[in-house]
This record gives C-alpha cells, structure tokens and sequence, in this order.
C-alpha cells in the first residue's frame, strides 16, 4: 500500500511537471511568433533583430528632387552614407571655401528617420578639389603645406559631424590590386605615415566616432586582404586608433562570388584583432542586358556577403552603394554593365532584394 501511493505521487508529479513544461513551451513559441518579423518586412525591420544596421549611399541630387527615392530610403534603411557630398571636392570646392550644406541636409533627414550615418571618405586619393592636385602637381603647394592642409581638412570635416556619424571611412583604397600601397599624392608626398596621421587626426576631431580602413576586392582571403590585415597590425601596434575594417563589395556576375564560410573567416581575423567589421558599398553589377540567370546569380552575390556579415562576430553594418538601378554610379563606369542594384529602375524588387529579406528572416529565427 505504502508503495502504491509513493508511486501514485511520483506519476502526480510527473504529470505537473510535464504540464508545466509543455505549457512553458507553447508560452515560449508563441512569444517567438509575436517578436517574427514577416519576411516581407521592410530591411531595416528584418535586420533590426540582428543589432544590423542597413544602409544605402544617398545621391543627394535624386534626394532632394524624387518624393519616390527619398521615402524609401527613409523606409527601407536604418543607415545611409552621402555617396558623394562628404568628399573633399564638394566640401571644399575653392580653398578655404567650406560647404557642408548638402551633407548637412541628408544628416538632418536621417536624423527625423532615426538613422545612422556612415561618413565617407576623410582621405582618397579620388574626387579631390582642382585647386588641391593642381597645386601639387605645379610644385606651389610643398609636402611640409600639403600635411597641413590634410590636417586642416580633416579636422574642419570630422569636427564638423562630430556626434552625428557612428563610422567614417578614414582612409579609402589605400593599398592598390598588386597589394602594394597605393602611388598617390599623399604616399609621394607624405610617405606611409600619412596613414597613422589620418586616423589620430580624426581621433582626435571626433573622440568616440569608429574610425575605419576601407577597400574593394577585400571580401575574401586575397594578397590585398592580407596586405590590409599585415596594415592593421602594424597600426595597432603603434597605437593608432582604428577601429574598423570595411570591406566594400563591389561584385560582378561575370566573376563569380567569395563563399560566405570565406567571408566570414576574412571578416573573422580582423575581429580577432580587436577590430569591428562592416560591408560598406555592395552592389553586384551584370554584363548587359539583365536575364534571369544573371539576375539570381547576382541575389547569389548580395546573399554571401550578408551571410558572411551575419556569422561574424562583429560586423555591425552592412551598405549597398545605391538601391536603385535608376540612380547607380555603374553605368557610367563600367561600359556596357549596369542592373547592380536591389531594385530596378521603376523600384521593384529584384531576386537579391528578396534573398536579403529571406536571409535575415532565417537568421532571425
């Protein structure tokens, strides 16, 4: 009898305790299912689980002239990078002449759609002013005035925005496709050191923003991946402040893609030194005209840079340099490519726009 109702008691307990945890099962799934976000949901939604912040560049003419461009971009993305109004040609267009009003405009609009804002570039050896080259080729401005003037700029730029960018690309496609330092007018003139400059410069304008290295063809593991990560080293060694590592994207069909085990092992070593990591300006252009095959391989593209973000540890933003092909930059440089973005010309989702949305619905989970 004694141990008929110890057994009686033992089967009671069992039966509340598989109960209870049935019931805490069901309360947990259906907690999951009231946080999903539908796949369907807007990028910045989808990615918001993942502590991602999702960004576009922003033409600042299509800005401030198409009502379209410009609210999806205040819907769509949690981040947005001035594709070209932060540069030293724009800010600076006569020496001494500061214009920030139309990088002011798109920090204020991100501001009211509660949005970061990646600055770019500080230094580049592109799209700088005619009076700042001209001067150096002609001999009138010497190295000693040159490392002033850089000093000067970026200390009036990052000064500027300070508090309002969480990243700037300090230091743009310094190391060139053989893996070498790039041959510009700051390594002629200024020697390598102007690369450590640039960023205690910066530090220095701008106390807390992430001060980033930034580079094409860097997604994988290449001789330039590795020439970045051998530059990382050293400036850590020295005590420069980096903070990031950025790696650009820029895909083609034609080419084929890194897989996303490989970018994330590439994005993984500059973690392992201390370093965040983003993807700064993807976009995966296409040998026109567009076709279906062409248009999934390039959704293939979008997709393994976003895993590789993902199964990084710490990859904070991912940016594609433009949404729509009705405003790319890859036409006009690329002759006879295009299509590179996530949206056609009229604004409708393309395959890689899709995949992205699956992609973080799935990691999601």
């Amino acid at each position: 009898m004694k141990v008929t109702s110890i057994a009686a008691v033992t089967l009671l307990a069992a039966s509340i305790l598989f109960s209870a945890n049935l019931t805490a099962s069901s309360a947990d799934q259906a907690g999951a299912q009231r946080h999903q976000v539908p796949v369907d949901s807007p990028l910045r939604e989808l990615a918001k689980r993942q502590d991602l912040l999702i960004g576009t560049a922003v033409d600042h003419a299509a800005f401030t002239t198409d009502t379209v461009y410009r609210d999806r971009i205040a819907t769509e993305f949690s981040s947005i990078t001035a594709e070209n109004v932060m540069k030293w040609e724009v800010v600076e267009p006569e020496r001494g002449r500061l214009d920030f009003t139309a990088a002011d405009e798109l920090v204020a609009a991100a501001r009211r759609n509660h949005q970061g804002v990646r600055g770019h570039t500080l230094l580049w050896h592109n799209q700088l002013p005619a009076w700042l080259t001209e001067g150096v080729n002609s001999g009138a401005i010497t190295p000693t005035e040159l490392r002033q003037i850089l000093r000067k700029h970026i200390f009036d730029v990052a000064g500027h925005f300070r508090g309002k960018v969480y990243q700037w690309d300090v230091v743009n496609e310094v190391i060139d496709d053989n893996a070498n330092l790039r041959d510009t007018i700051w390594l002629r003139n200024l020697g390598p050191g102007y690369i450590a400059d640039a960023f205690r410069w910066a530090r220095q304008a701008d106390p807390k923003v992430k001060l980033y290295l930034n580079d094409y063809n860097v997604e994988g593991l290449s001789a330039k991946s590795d020439a970045y990560y051998r530059l990382a080293q050293e400036l850590l060694r020295q005590r420069v402040p980096v903070d990031g590592f950025g790696a650009q994207g820029h895909y083609g069909v034609q080419f084929g893609f890194h897989s996303a085990s490989e970018v994330m092992t590439n994005l993984r070593r500059f973690e392992d030194l201390g370093l965040e990591t983003s993807i700064t300006e993807v976009d995966v252009r296409m040998l026109m005209p567009p076709d279906t095959v062409k248009l999934q391989a390039q959704a293939q593209g979008y997709s393994v840079l976003m895993q590789g973000c993902l199964l990084a540890r710490k990859c904070t933003s991912f940016t594609v340099w433009g949404y729509t092909d009705k405003y790319s930059w890859v036409p006009g440089f690329f002759t006879g490519e295009g299509a590179a973005n996530l949206l056609d010309e009229n604004f409708a989702a393309k395959p890689g726009y899709r995949e992205l949305q699956a992609v973080l619905a799935l990691a999601g989970r």
